[in-house]
């Protein structure tokens, strides 16, 4: 009789609390699309990409007459099911939805919301995360003005009574309400009041980490670092008035490193320098000046022993092809394969990855994008492979985050470098409300070092994470 009552209880329990949440998985009908893989009609499909950080986003609908037009959209759902609230996520200038209607599969549309004379969306200010170059001031990202603050808001549509059987869902817009531009993260329908809200797939082996400032960088403006297999040195980039500058520092005892200096030898390019991939006795240092469509990348081997570093030869890539003059680079530990994060005509969106295969003669073959699952409509960048070959840590402004830039860690499917899990953001405790990037984990002592840049203060933090975490999907 106990565990009947229990039962009940928890059925009960679940009926009363539980929240039956769709997000619009198809497109009916639709008044403007700009097309592309950036700010298309399409970029309303599926769960908030936007929120909660909200702000300008490729990720989002950008109606053509977003100023001070009237459009509509009506979007399907994979199942039919009961609804007693409708969420528009509007992620620029919110509180421009005057209408909403339902079909409920005869199709027709009945009104079951409208907009009230007086009535304000609310909305929260934000600030608009800049793209990579605000945080990176190499001369092929120009800098952005300082970004501005937008109010994006959620239209939380609670409806009279419940309506059973929602197939499908019109929405009509009048952006001639608020000035400014707009633009719509996603659509989604539930069978309860309790507000529908965007969540950021946080995995959970990651809420008890806690950060802290890597103290003996203080005193620098750091783009990126990697360290050396055993941890025990250190190379970084240092931004300059006049260029990039690459350091050094070595570990001396326990948690003490030593005093970074100066490497002139990988500091020779005129404005670009920074290692992406180091071995024992090899990096990849990248920023050269390179001859468009000659196979070359910028990025340079080098010999290193002892502190001193020769060079062994370009990396060549067979019709290599990037929008800028320089990239981001990880590779598998025997350099079969490289990854590297460019902008090219084959995009899904802005910076994405792409990988390629050493051939019998050292160069490498053509350049194959990663896939829509790890690659978002916005910037993927500063990727890191670790030693297993499948883990893949990097940063990215393409997904539901905290901030500008969140860290961002996927894990490789099959072997056919095009399958990945789901990014999983690495959580608050790492990712700021600024610009959190240039992950590169220390697998021999279990330690995570990134960049963070908050109002223009940029700072090194570390974070301890069990390889066994880190490593192993969940």
């Amino acid at each position: 009789m106990k565990k009947i009552v229990l039962i009940l209880f928890l059925v009960l329990s679940f009926s009363l609390y539980g929240q039956q949440i769709q997000w619009a998985s198809k497109l009916i009908k639709y008044s403007s699309d700009l097309g592309g893989k950036q700010y298309g009609i399409k970029r309303i499909l599926g769960k908030p990409d936007v929120f909660p950080q909200a702000g300008n986003s490729p990720n989002a609908w950008n109606p053509k007459n977003a100023l001070d037009g009237y459009e509509i959209v009506e979007v399907g759902f994979e199942k039919p099911q009961s609804v007693k609230q409708i969420a528009i996520f509007e992620n620029l200038n919110a509180g421009c939805v005057v209408k909403i209607s339902v079909d409920t599969g005869d199709g027709k549309y009945k009104t079951v919301w409208a907009r009230k004379r007086d009535y304000r969306t609310p909305t929260f200010k934000a600030t608009i995360p800049a793209d990579h170059a605000y945080y990176f001031k190499r001369k092929r990202r120009k800098i952005q003005e300082a970004p501005d603050v937008f109010n994006p808001g959620v239209e939380h549509a609670i409806l009279e009574s419940v309506v059973s059987n929602v197939v499908a869902v019109k929405v009509e817009f009048n952006f001639a309400l608020l000035p400014g531009q707009k633009q719509v993260d996603a659509i989604g329908i539930s069978d309860s009041e309790q507000p529908i809200d965007a969540e950021i797939n946080v995995g959970a082996q990651f809420k008890n980490i806690s950060a802290e400032k890597f103290p003996i960088l203080d005193s620098f403006q750091v783009l990126s670092l990697v360290v050396a297999p055993g941890g025990e040195k250190m190379l970084f980039t240092q931004q300059s008035e006049e260029k990039e500058l690459v350091y050094s520092c070595q570990k001396e005892s326990g948690a003490l490193w030593s005093i970074p200096k100066l490497e002139p030898a990988l500091s020779e390019n005129g404005t670009n320098n920074y290692v992406d991939f180091i071995k024992n006795d090899l990096i990849l240092k990248g920023g050269s000046v390179y001859k468009k469509a000659s196979g070359e990348t910028g990025y340079q081997f080098f010999n290193h022993d002892n502190g001193n570093y020769q060079p062994k030869g370009q990396l060549i890539i067979t019709a290599y092809a990037n929008y800028g003059d320089s990239a981001f680079l990880t590779a598998t530990t025997d350099l079969k394969t490289v990854l590297l994060a460019v902008e090219s005509d084959f995009t899904q969106g802005g910076t994405d990855f792409y990988f390629t295969n050493r051939k019998e003669d050292g160069t490498y073959g053509l350049l194959q994008n990663m896939g829509k699952m790890i690659n978002s409509a916005d910037d993927d960048i500063s990727p890191q492979l670790l030693s297993d070959g499948k883990t893949l840590l990097f940063s990215s402004n393409g997904f539901s985050g905290f901030g500008g830039y969140d860290i961002y860690v996927s894990y490789r499917l099959d072997d056919s470098w095009k399958n990945w899990s789901e990014p999983v953001n690495v959580g608050s405790s790492i990712n700021s409300s600024g610009y959190d990037g240039a992950p590169y984990y220390d697998e021999t002592n279990e330690m995570l070092y990134f960049v963070t840049d908050v109002d223009g203060k940029s700072a090194v933090h570390l974070a301890r994470i069990p390889k066994q975490t880190l490593m192993n999907r969940k």
